[in-house]
């Protein structure tokens, strides 16, 4: 079978084959505080409880990018009032009309070949296409391994055109403006087949195991 690559929006039939350190991890998704690591709220039925209501009230909240059937990495997005934990996280969203980025995990064997970069910006169009007009994501400020971060690295950020919107040593809010954006005319889908990832082949039968890597470029 040749290769073939695609994105499609995030829905409950993925949740099982996400890169991540838990597959049912509900860390945006409750109110209550919790420790800074992807799985510190782990709850599989809520988590497919979630995504079913945030797809019929508001619309897929993210992207999966595939090849052929292998899961490469995704990225998570929804109005604030679906990602209570943004409450317990420094600074606070000045306008109650916007989009917030969760989280973004890529395999590891998919990292460093820019498909960080081509799910951010297939996620931005997405939303400019669904009318949105502004973006924040609370930001990571490590050198450490993202393994386990259930947030964004802020210099990936900042390089993709965020800005600063409440400093923080640890956890800075991060704002973009999706007027801003220069409308882009590439065929993402085609930039994404195009990307040369030498990803592992597992002998393991039917499928591939999927290791948890954190936000990269």
């Amino acid at each position: 079978m040749g290769l073939h690559r695609r994105l499609r929006p995030l829905t409950v039939a993925h949740l099982n084959n996400l890169p991540g350190p838990c597959e049912g991890c509900v860390f945006w998704e409750t109110p209550d505080p919790h420790e800074v690591r992807c799985g510190s709220a782990c709850d599989p039925e809520r988590a497919r409880q979630w995504h079913s209501t945030v797809l019929r009230e508001w619309g897929a909240c993210g992207l999966v990018a595939f090849e052929n059937d292998e899961v490469l990495g995704f990225i998570k997005y929804a109005p604030p009032a679906y990602l209570p934990q943004i409450a317990n996280l420094p600074g606070r969203l000045p306008e109650s009309r916007c989009v917030v980025l969760a989280c973004m995990h890529i395999r590891d064997d998919a990292r460093q070949h820019g498909l960080g970069t081509l799910l951010l910006r297939a996620a931005l169009r997405d939303l400019v296409m669904r009318g949105e007009r502004t973006v924040f994501a609370c930001g990571v400020e490590t050198t450490a391994d993202m393994t386990a971060q259930p947030m964004i690295g802020v210099d990936f950020l900042l390089r993709n055109g965020f800005n600063i919107a409440h400093p923080h040593p640890s956890y800075p809010l991060l704002r973009l403006d999706l007027k801003s954006l220069v409308a882009w005319t590439e065929n993402i889908e085609a930039v994404l087949d195009s990307l040369r990832i030498p990803l592992r082949r597992s002998a393991r039968m039917p499928t591939p195991s999927v290791e948890s890597r954190g936000v990269s470029e």
